[in-house]
């Protein structure tokens, strides 16, 4: 296993075609600060660019938390003019998650609140343990989900569910999180970072190109009207079907072997 850090809080590790993406700032319980939010958007950017890379799984070094959110401390020093300027910096640590072009699972125990829990929406799938903790509160400071959360959690939950839970700011334990679809799946305590690695490793074992292609069908599918979804998938298939992954792909079928992807 290796693995590259990117700046003082952000720490890549490689596992075979799968990335681990750390958050790594324990003292702040993973707060979200310009530099870390800095160094996310370059972490991703190097990931998306990686074409050995087939799945990214988002995790946390801090044992109580995943992220608490933005860094309010370093924001009660801030100057409007300071806001403004970090705007587009803190936007570019979630739309870097956000827009990665492989499968993304985040491993989510303890607390991810805020800008904590937008990180994990911003993933594919949510592997969360029992000691899960997940909610918006922005709107008890003053502000609102900046980070992506009044857009992703209406598509995952709907938009009255989204409503209820934003409105309130009010925090959600893992269970009740899993029955309202918060999170996808509900591991034992501790286990969070293990499952979601193996379920990465799955999906890494398929073809990189029909990985990437599938992502972008379903990211560019989602919201348009049915007959406009399927131009967009006709379009996703048409850039794999002619592709080395899908000859190797049908070979190894026929051939009854695991396929050696060219990832091309």
């Amino acid at each position: 296993m290796s693995e590259e850090r990117f700046g003082e809080f952000v720490l890549v590790r490689r596992h075979g075609h799968v990335a681990e993406l750390a958050l790594d700032r324990p003292k702040a319980m993973n707060a979200v600060s310009t530099g870390m939010a800095r160094s996310l958007a370059a972490a991703c950017a190097a990931l998306g660019d990686d074409k050995d890379v087939r799945a990214v799984v988002l995790t946390s070094t801090h044992e109580r938390a995943f992220c608490v959110g933005a860094d309010l401390k370093e924001r009660n020093s801030f100057s409007d003019a300071d806001l403004v300027r970090q705007r587009p910096v803190a936007r570019g640590a979630y739309t870097g998650v956000l827009e990665l072009p492989v499968p993304t699972i985040a491993a989510v125990h303890g607390f991810a609140l805020g800008g904590g829990f937008e990180l994990a929406l911003s993933c594919d799938v949510i592997v969360a343990d029992r000691t899960a903790v997940v909610g918006l509160p922005e709107v008890s400071v003053g502000v609102i989900p900046g980070g992506g959360g009044t857009q992703l959690l209406p598509r995952r939950v709907g938009a009255a569910r989204a409503a209820e839970l934003i409105f309130t700011a009010r925090r959600v334990e893992a269970g009740e999180a899993r029955e309202l679809g918060l999170v996808d799946l509900l591991v034992e305590e501790g286990r969070d970072r293990e499952e979601a690695l193996g379920l990465g490793a799955r999906m890494a074992a398929n073809s990189p190109v029909g990985l990437r292609a599938a992502k972008k069908a379903l990211r560019l599918g989602h919201g348009l009207d049915l007959r406009a979804g399927l131009e967009v998938e006709d379009a996703a298939w048409r850039s794999v079907a002619f592709s080395g992954d899908r000859a190797e792909g049908v070979r190894a079928f026929n051939e009854k072997r695991t396929p050696d992807w060219p990832g091309e």
